[in-house]
């Protein structure tokens, strides 16, 4: 791959990069100054640790509601870091895959766990970095988060529930240095490919929910999700 790929850094409805917020946010930061490593570094950081773990409304949401949320899950933040990667000219694609719902039990709970989908669509964000393609997954636990999960799992390695599934709880490979950071890759059941942006995959594959359990979860069910994890974050077991 000698040249940037044009549709790689285009904008869509998904990844709006040109909405004013996402814009302002670029700007005030000042990542597009940054060496292309530091650039990539401080956006993945941005979406780890600033926007909080957390359940949208659904998984097909501009880059610009999410950031507006200021929480998000695997295919949400995903989303963002899709569109904040453009937008300082990072060129990015979109994996497809499914989880097995194990993975979020303890961060999902009760009537919410029982109408969740066994396999649950899943993503991870892929960066054309020094001539190879780095798999980003690690940004969906935000560090306090995953610190309070570290503290109640003293010592943990291999390890699937509360969002993680990883070979090494411990110490999971979730830092930006170049290369591919994971923390739920452990729970990965179907592997749908490679897709130049979320919408093309939405397209064609449709998100987790729909119909009456979309507007339940929406309207209910999301709320007690999100009290959850914010007790998790909080060490409030």
């Amino acid at each position: 791959m000698s040249d940037t790929p044009s549709p790689l850094l285009r904008s869509t409805p998904l990844l709006d990069t040109q909405h004013p917020d996402l814009e302002r946010l670029v700007a005030e930061r000042g990542w597009r100054a940054l060496p292309m490593r530091e650039r990539i570094g401080a956006v993945y950081d941005f979406v780890r640790d600033e926007i909080a773990f957390g359940y949208n409304e659904a998984d097909d949401l501009p880059a610009s509601r999410v950031l507006a949320d200021g929480h998000g899950q695997c295919n949400t933040k995903g989303t963002l870091l899709m569109a904040l990667l453009r937008s300082v000219g990072v060129p990015c694609r979109f994996h497809g895959f499914t989880i097995d719902k194990a993975l979020q039990k303890g961060a999902i709970t009760g009537i919410a766990y029982v109408l969740a989908p066994r396999r649950i669509i899943h993503s991870w964000v892929e960066v054309w970095f020094e001539g190879r393609w780095v798999c980003l997954e690690g940004f969906i636990l935000d560090a306090q988060y995953l610190r309070s999960l570290q503290r109640r799992f003293p010592g943990a390695r291999r390890f699937c529930g509360f969002g993680a599934a990883t070979r090494d709880l411990s110490a999971p490979d979730i830092e930006w240095r170049g290369q591919d950071t994971f923390i739920q890759k452990e729970g990965i059941v179907d592997d749908f490919g490679i897709f130049d942006d979320p919408d093309a995959f939405y397209a064609l594959h449709g998100a987790n929910l729909r119909g009456p359990k979309r507007w339940l979860f929406v309207h209910a069910i999301r709320r007690w999700m999100n009290n959850n994890v914010a007790r998790v974050r909080a060490g409030r077991w």
